[in-house]
């Protein structure tokens, strides 16, 4: 079994946040795989079910992002499972929109959520997929571009991306990290 947990924050006013793009592909990942995210428990959304194959369960924390980790520890500890079967798809400033890389393991790079979560396991070797937004011109102006709703003519490229996560999901599931990373990092250099 997998968790796979998508990061973003609850309300309406960040449903379309850069922000919230984790949440977006795991909410796609359940559409098309018709999985039911329906239940709460580990203050976090949360449906079971299969994908390529592989049990998996799909988790939306509902901590607020700087919490993350509360959430995803919570249900990695009640699954039984460990770090190594946690993948965390999340938004990230430092790839440009449009493009996802895959990772192992590594520091928050300033990420919040992804900073609790290594707190909260203790360890940072747990699989990231990474979602490019690109960055705000001005440093100061992070906070607010990561809040903003992606803009119209970024939905394309946004769905695209939206749609490369779930294969890159399916692919890990289906024939491991390193043919994932293979096929989907080679456009994130």
């Amino acid at each position: 079994m997998k968790l796979i947990v998508g990061l973003g924050n609850p309300g309406s006013e960040y449903r379309d946040t850069r922000h919230n793009f984790g949440f977006l592909v795991v909410e796609a990942l359940a559409k098309t795989h018709r999985i039911r995210v329906w239940g709460f428990r580990f203050h976090a959304r949360l449906g079971k079910g299969r994908v390529a194959g592989e049990e998996v369960v799909l988790l939306k924390p509902r901590t607020y992002m700087n919490l993350s980790g509360t959430a995803v520890a919570s249900a990695l500890r009640y699954y039984r499972l460990e770090p190594a079967d946690l993948i965390v798809i999340h938004d990230d400033l430092d790839l440009p929109l449009g493009r996802l890389k895959i990772t192992r393991q590594g520091g928050p790079a300033g990420h919040k959520g992804v900073a609790s979560i290594i707190e909260k396991l203790g360890t940072n070797s747990f699989l990231r997929l990474r979602l490019g937004i690109g960055k705000p011109e001005a440093k100061d102006d992070t906070v607010d571009f990561v809040l903003l709703p992606f803009a119209p003519e970024e939905l394309p490229v946004r769905d695209q991306v939206m749609e490369q996560a779930g294969q890159a999901v399916a692919v890990i599931l289906r024939q491991g990290v390193d043919a994932a990373m293979n096929r989907f990092n080679k456009s994130a250099q």
